[in-house]
């Protein structure tokens, strides 16, 4: 993918900027990177399928940005998720095993 094209995927798939600003905060830290991914994720378009859009952002931001905490958290956008841990409720929790 040249840098054109990826600056351009980059920029349909965050049409109001939010990631884009995100990494041009100087001294924003992960909380507020979540946050703001967060908000972002709210209203991303579900075609193409997400992990394209959050791997798209990625490549465009992070070679300019590669101590940005943006990264980590669009990097954990991309893992796939886990199965819910902890106590099982109702009376699934109470039975013998």
């Amino acid at each position: 993918m040249s840098e054109a094209s990826a600056a351009e995927r980059a920029e349909s798939y965050d049409p109001r900027g939010l990631i884009r600003e995100a990494y041009r905060i100087e001294g924003i830290g992960e909380p507020e990177c979540r946050s703001i991914f967060l908000d972002w994720l709210l209203g991303a378009a579900g075609e193409p399928p997400l992990e394209e859009q959050i791997a798209a952002l990625l490549h465009a931001h992070a070679p300019g940005a590669p101590e940005h905490p943006m990264n980590a958290v669009l990097r954990a956008g991309l893992a796939p998720a886990s199965a819910p841990k902890g106590r099982r409720g109702g009376w699934r929790a109470k039975r013998a095993p």
